[in-house]
């Protein structure tokens, strides 16, 4: 059954709204004030929340900016309860994230119609989609379903990339966010003299580039091909639609584009503090994750490997050869296979 939270000062609205909510099948929650209201959010977090914006206390637009404010419950849908029909009031709720507005007196049907539709439209977008080409067309066509994103278009540019090549450089001014349908990418920094330290390696449905597009700077690293590589293009104000101007369709694709920050930030820590033997077997380890085959095998050149690791391409060389004869790895041309996955786990954690 579906919560519902009611914040209502006035015992008959309150009464009478909670009985039409409750004859309708959802389960509601009263409380007589703001106050109150925020306090029972914090024993359950509702799926709706009505609140009454002129109360004693604490007001309406003091508990949506409180809800607003937590990670916890800023997703909820918020419909405000106002005896005004002015539209300052109404636009000081829209903007301050409001979904939704009743007037009173209200009846039923306008009552029930405003929750459903808050509702149906929160099932939708806060889906967990699918890192696919499909999740993602799911995506833009339920977006689209939101009175404020009609416009969004859906085109998407398929491009091609041989191996080596640039999808963008370091420096550029983002324009498109990158989804990858096949191959693999390097992301990487360089400095003055040209040196490089990859940033990420990324494959088969992963996004490239969106935090830039959300800061609107220039590219922080650059993207190359390490294999051919099919990419599609999602032009940059679509996706600054998506992300800024419904509150449940960000938290959506955040989701989906950030599940690599831990990974990447744990990375810059290793770097800066542990040894080369740590770091090239940490890079093994996260390139058999992503790329290996079945066999936990997997190609990559020295060059980028060093650079992953951020250190020159005979260290890694000789740590390499220092893996082989501890039986950790066996090497064939430019194919590594791992041996002992335990081992370079130890490595990491021990620092041996």
């Amino acid at each position: 059954m579906q919560q519902i939270l009611l914040i209502e000062d006035n015992d008959s609205v309150r009464e009478n709204t909670a009985e039409i909510l409750e004859l309708a099948g959802y389960g509601v929650l009263t409380a007589s004030n703001g106050k109150e209201g925020i306090e029972m959010l914090r024993q359950e977090i509702p799926d709706l929340i009505i609140c009454d914006i002129m109360m004693p206390g604490l007001d309406g637009y003091g508990v949506l900016h409180i809800v607003m404010k937590n990670p916890v419950t800023s997703h909820i849908p918020f419909i405000f309860l106002t005896a005004k029909a002015e539209k300052s009031d109404m636009r000081k709720g829209m903007n301050l994230g409001a979904d939704d507005y009743l007037t009173k007196p209200y009846d039923d049907v306008e009552l029930l119609d405003a929750v459903e539709a808050r509702l149906h439209r929160t099932r939708h977008i806060q889906k967990d989609y699918e890192t696919s080409v499909s999740g993602l067309d799911n995506f833009f066509n339920d977006a689209k379903q939101i009175q404020s994103l009609k416009d969004l278009s859906k085109e998407k540019k398929l491009r091609t990339y041989k191996k080596k090549m640039n999808l963008y450089h370091q420096g550029d001014f983002p324009n498109h966010l990158v989804y990858i349908k096949s191959g693999k990418v390097k992301t990487y920094k360089t400095n003055t003299d040209s040196k490089e330290l990859i940033t990420g390696l990324f494959g088969k449905e992963e996004f490239l580039g969106f935090n830039d597009l959300i800061t609107q700077s220039d590219h922080s690293e650059g993207a190359m091909a390490i294999e051919d590589v099919e990419a599609y293009f999602i032009p940059k104000d679509d996706f600054l639609q998506l992300i800024y101007k419904d509150r449940s369709v960000a938290s959506s694709f955040i989701k989906i584009l950030s599940k690599n920050i831990k990974e990447i930030e744990e990375k810059m820590l290793h770097l800066a503090y542990n040894s080369v033997r740590q770091r090239v077997a940490e890079a093994l380890l996260s390139v058999k994750k992503n790329f290996g085959d079945e066999k936990d095998s997997f190609s990559l050149s020295r060059e980028d490997l060093s650079n992953i690791v951020g250190t020159s391409p005979e260290s890694v060389i000789r740590t390499l050869s220092d893996f082989k004869n501890e039986k950790l790895i066996e090497i064939q041309s430019n194919k590594i296979k791992l041996l002992n996955t335990e081992g370079l786990a130890i490595i990491i954690s021990r620092g041996y």
